[in-house]
């Protein structure tokens, strides 16, 4: 089964996106050798999407302190923290593969993601900063070189 690469974001939301551009990017350019998928869904509504699939590379916006904007930021899962959110609608990965495992459901074994440091990923229908797009540069790569090892490792066709 190919993996997927599921780009989070709002193309509305100026900076938030990075991932809906990404995906316009790698669709066409990988989509024989990955699922690539596009959405401003969040919290639990991922879980749909993630079913299924043994490898995931996760793109999303984020907004750090330390990062200068437009930094491509490879994030490992013991990096997240919890959300401590009173609805599963604001619900993290964290919170995600815990609910997957409770229900029993066919989740990522791998999980690889990539985030983009952001300016200003709330205001609507502001553009996207120049160094935030660019970050494509260094993003598509991060993402291609990924899939092919994931291929040639697990010999997926």
């Amino acid at each position: 089964m190919k993996p997927l690469v599921l780009c989070l974001g709002n193309d509305i939301l100026g900076d938030d996106g990075i991932g809906i551009l990404a995906a316009e990017k790698l669709t066409g350019l990988i989509d024989d050798r990955a699922d690539v998928v596009a959405t401003a869904l969040h919290g639990a509504a991922l879980l749909d999407l993630l079913v299924g699939y043994k490898q995931v590379i996760i793109i999303d916006a984020i907004k750090l302190t330390g990062f200068p904007v437009g930094s491509v930021i490879e994030l490992n899962l013991d990096e997240l923290r919890t959300v401590g959110s009173p609805s599963p609608h604001f619900t993290g990965l964290p919170e995600l593969i815990s609910l997957a495992e409770q229900m029993q459901l066919d989740f990522p074994e791998e999980i690889k993601i990539f985030a983009v440091e952001v300016d200003d990923p709330y205001t609507v229908g502001k553009q996207m900063n120049p160094a935030v797009v660019g970050s494509l540069r260094k993003l598509i790569p991060c993402v291609t070189a990924y899939i092919d090892w994931w291929q040639k490792r697990t010999g997926y066709a």
